[in-house]
């Protein structure tokens, strides 16, 4: 079996960071975003391919420098495809039936979890549902008996959600599906391919655990909160020299001697932190330099940004190379 992963977005809510790399190779808690979206796949996978858009040859460097526990392989699209586009552009060779995952979420799911589902309810397809209270931004499921969706309303209007479950990111489709969407142009799968599959059996998968989308700053900070709550961070300690709390997920070569640290905070590789620095509640990317005396909180600093001596950051995106 097989997994496609959508690798396309722009990752607007995220820039500046964006501007110099895709939204996927944010770490979270010390790794990367796209990994830990792929984490919720089974180990018995023959391949996944990623569908990729923005920023692609960055993409495809980092798996192969990266090697992940599956198979990966790249299929660059030359034009935006959205969600369904995607799809179809990866639709050679793929299995019957295979996964679909977003690239931007974390979650306590098993994707197992969802093929399970499928099989037992033998319809076209199965969706991981989240509850959440806020679903203005998400697809959204109405739920009947054996919770087949009898109705997917994609970022419906306030008051006008058919249920709190919303679409979280994993599902599992037959074959054929591909066939449905067509090639060449962009599609939206959540808006002209899903509904018309309901009349063929799509089924819900509830989520019992935690989930989040990374979508824009604040819930990068909360997805990377629930992996170092869950006790997944990656090289928990405090820095060499460096006190406080934690927990710091650190970086190969990252230094912090004199540094304070707060909790749930990861410094990259080859971060430079100055004594009397403070740090909480941040991603400080990969060859960052914080001075003395600075403060970082609630912010996520791109590649080799700049915090000078005795300068506030909070709740601030820095960009590649950005000054503070």
């Amino acid at each position: 079996m097989k997994a496609i992963a959508l690798v396309g977005g722009l990752g607007t809510r995220l820039r500046p960071v964006t501007y110099d790399l895709p939204k996927q190779l944010i770490p979270l808690a010390g790794r990367s975003m796209l990994y830990r979206a792929l984490d919720v796949l089974p180990d018995d996978l023959d391949e996944v391919v990623l569908a990729t858009g923005y920023k692609a040859e960055q993409i495809a460097a980092y798996v192969h420098e990266h090697p992940y526990r599956l198979r990966i392989r790249t299929v660059p699209e030359r034009q935006p495809l959205g969600t369904g586009g995607g799809m179809r552009n990866v639709a050679d060779g793929m299995s019957d039936p295979f996964f679909v995952i977003n690239s931007d979420i974390v979650s306590s799911a098993s994707a197992a979890d969802v093929l399970r589902v499928h099989e037992q309810r033998n319809g076209i397809g199965a969706l991981l549902l989240a509850r959440v209270e806020e679903t203005q931004t998400f697809g959204v499921a109405a739920l009947g008996e054996n919770d087949r969706i009898t109705q997917f309303v994609e970022k419906p209007a306030p008051g006008e959600a058919p249920s709190p479950w919303i679409n979280a990111g994993i599902s599992v489709w037959r074959r054929e599906v591909l066939d449905r969407i067509p090639a060449g142009r962009e599609v939206s799968f959540e808006r002209e391919i899903l509904p018309g599959l309901l009349d063929r059996g799509v089924y819900g998968a509830r989520l019992e655990g935690y989930w989040q989308d990374a979508g824009t700053p604040e819930r990068v900070l909360y997805a990377q909160r629930l992996l170092f709550e869950a006790g997944k961070g990656i090289e928990v300690h405090l820095p060499s020299g460096a006190s406080g709390t934690g927990p710091v997920s650190v970086g190969p070569g990252a230094r912090a001697v004199g540094a304070t640290f707060g909790p749930l905070v990861t410094l990259g590789e080859g971060v430079v932190v100055g004594d009397e620095a403070r740090i909480s509640n941040s991603i400080v990317m990969e060859g960052a330099r914080i001075d003395s005396a600075a403060t970082v909180v609630g912010s996520i600093l791109g590649p080799r940004a700049h915090v000078a001596a005795g300068h506030r950051v909070a709740d601030q995106i820095l960009g590649a190379g950005g000054e503070a």
